[in-house]
């Protein structure tokens, strides 16, 4: 049989890991600063985190959603504490894609309307209304555009209100740091005006931390750089530092009832248990607070390079270039032994490294694109 042929593949094999690096069958060091589109968030085969699983393993690592699994009211106590939102509510499902696709039917339930409003470059997943929700027509196929869904930039307020007063917007959903559209974030006083227009006209506000939540972006969501209490928060990727793991938080005005969202594999034991040991990491090592000063590490040394623009926040950070990075990541990953990401912009190089990069690794990558550049 063949695999269904739709990645474009790099031709490295990791076979091996450990914190920032990965390791071909050659053993050839990798450094990445990827982090399999931001996943890696505790470093590869993170001892705890190894520990955590292989003790639950050896437990149960599944039983559905019909039995009680107190696993569960543990991960949402400590989402609870660390991201300081204690009234809020968690669901869990498996990934990014779902937990968008949750969100938006939510803000459908919760308002009795059902077209959404998102932004211009936005990428929510590959999923029913997700993928409408992303701006990318090559992948939205026509089953998919069934959904309506209206774009616009973000920091237009005027657009924004215009769409809102028309009465038939179940939700606004938004990434506070864009990904795969390359790390633009609206501006302080959008979010603030966007918040107000969803209360005043009856709109549900989605923030999308799928890729920057968990600590990445210096604070534990994204959105929380501005004072905003949005009714849905979106999370995957470095929730279970790959574990297949997803959820959403839900404001407490928005009320649930039976069967209203449902999953299989959410919230399984061994997921909830990968889930708590990242967090667990991220405590104990206090990596968000490592993230804000490998920020401050990495720009003082990206504004050496001429021509280059520093775009993102905390450990989603990125150069915009004024040339196509495809060939440079190319020569990065085959001749430094770097991973990078692209974005939809091509003139984007993204770094997503684990939360425990250190000064060193991009002391390693910028002598290597001084070199190569």
């Amino acid at each position: 049989m063949k695999l269904f042929d739709v990645y474009p593949l790099y031709e490295v094999c990791p076979v091996k890991a450990k914190d920032v690096h990965v390791y071909d069958e050659a053993g050839t060091e990798y450094l990445d600063l990827y982090g399999g589109h931001a996943v890696i968030s505790v470093g590869h085969s993170h001892p705890h985190y190894i520990n955590r699983l292989q003790e639950q393993l050896n437990k149960i690592a599944f039983y559905s959603n019909a039995v009680e699994n107190p696993l569960q009211q543990q991960l949402a106590d400590e989402i609870g504490e660390q991201s300081c939102l204690h009234d809020y509510q968690l669901f869990l499902c498996s990934s990014g894609a779902e937990a968008n696709e949750n969100a938006l039917k939510l803000a459908s339930f919760h308002t009795g309307k059902k077209r959404v409003v998102a932004f211009k470059n936005a990428f929510h997943g590959r999923t029913s209304a997700a993928v409408a929700a992303t701006d990318n027509q090559n992948i939205n196929a026509p089953l998919n555009q069934q959904q309506e869904v209206t774009f616009i930039p973000f920091n237009d307020v005027q657009a924004l209100e215009e769409e809102l007063q028309k009465g038939d917007v179940c939700a606004v959903i938004f990434e506070p740091i864009q990904g795969v559209g390359g790390l633009d974030m609206p501006e302080d006083d959008f979010v603030l005006k966007m918040e107000q227009l969803c209360q005043q006209y009856d709109t549900a506000l989605i923030a999308d931390e799928v890729q920057s939540g968990f600590s990445r972006s210096g604070t534990f969501f994204a959105f929380q750089n501005n004072n905003i209490k949005p009714h849905v928060i979106t999370m995957a990727k470095g929730m279970g530092n790959g574990f297949p793991i997803g959820g959403i938080l839900v404001h407490p005005d928005v009320k649930p009832k039976y069967g209203m969202l449902g999953t299989t594999f959410g919230g399984n034991h061994l997921a909830c248990c990968a889930s708590l040991a990242v967090l667990e990491i991220i405590k104990k090592d206090m990596l968000q607070q490592h993230a804000k000063e490998m920020e401050t590490y990495f720009r003082s040394k990206a504004e050496k390079i001429k021509g280059a623009k520093i775009k993102g926040r905390g450990l989603m950070l990125g150069l915009e270039f004024d040339f196509e990075v495809g060939p440079l990541r190319k020569r990065l990953i085959y001749e430094k032994h770097i991973f990078t990401g692209g974005s939809s912009n091509k003139n984007v190089l993204r770094i997503l490294p684990p939360l425990t990069v250190q000064k060193a690794h991009f002391d390693q990558l910028f002598d290597a694109l001084e070199d190569l550049l």
